[in-house]
């Protein structure tokens, strides 16, 4: 069954507690055979997808997150314990060493596992279309606007997705989702991705964006989360209070 899924591609880490790795979606002959890898609530999800390929790709997105994490900890990946913590952020349960995080597009996903810290990562195609009118409007501030205003509608529409990356990673490393400020997360591109301005939990010094090197046709960035106080690591839940 180890052999049912291709094995995922190592991607250049930006950091040295941080693996990631390049998966495809595709479905393998045996694919079925990797049901015994999921768990029952992980069975139940994959069953509420609307379309057999979304179903499949679920399935082998999860079964090669299984298998990574597993080498990781040094279990089966039917061993591996996941469950979903605070507002439904999946993780690890009874481990708090490795974090991990997962972006999915099309028939390919990215995944990131870390060793200090949360982490989170967003994938997207380079062609993706869309509205760069009403996506600036609504999730970029004012500043971030400016900084493309006189390109042309190509170069734009990257540099949009670029910031969307960004402020995806930032907001699936805290758990918040789509709840996070978006338009209130500043970020400056060159010369290297970094959260400039942020309500808390968004602090600058708390974060570190990196742009993965994925294929040229994506477009993906991960986001490293270490808070902190003055007595020593927080959890991330005490950082929402």
């Amino acid at each position: 069954m180890a052999n049912a899924i291709a094995d995922p591609i190592a991607v250049p880490s930006p950091d040295d507690t941080i693996s990631l790795w390049w998966c495809s979606l595709a479905p393998p002959r045996e694919w079925r055979d990797l049901l015994a890898w999921l768990s029952p609530d992980e069975c139940r999800r994959m069953e509420r997808f609307g379309s057999a390929t979304m179903r499949v790709r679920y399935l082998i997105g999860r079964a090669s997150l299984r298998r990574l994490l597993g080498r990781a900890l040094g279990v089966a990946p039917v061993d591996v314990a996941l469950e979903r913590g605070p507002r439904g952020r999946p993780q690890l349960g009874g481990q708090q060493h490795l974090d991990f995080n997962v972006s999915h597009t099309g028939d390919v996903a990215l995944i990131a596992i870390s060793r200090e810290g949360r982490i989170g990562v967003d994938l997207e195609r380079s062609d993706r279309a869309i509205n760069s009118t009403g996506v600036a409007r609504k999730f970029l501030t004012a500043r971030e606007r400016e900084s493309f205003a006189s390109w042309d509608p190509d170069a734009a529409r990257r540099r949009i997705l670029r910031l969307w990356t960004c402020k995806e990673a930032l907001s699936k490393a805290t758990g918040d989702a789509l709840s996070a400020p978006l338009a209130r997360l500043e970020i400056d591109v060159e010369p290297a991705l970094q959260l400039t301005a942020g309500p808390a939990p968004y602090l600058p010094a708390h974060f570190a964006l990196f742009a993965a090197r994925v294929p040229d046709d994506h477009i993906a960035t991960v986001a490293l989360w270490r808070p902190c106080n003055a007595t020593g690591p927080a959890t991330p839940e005490t950082q929402h209070r």
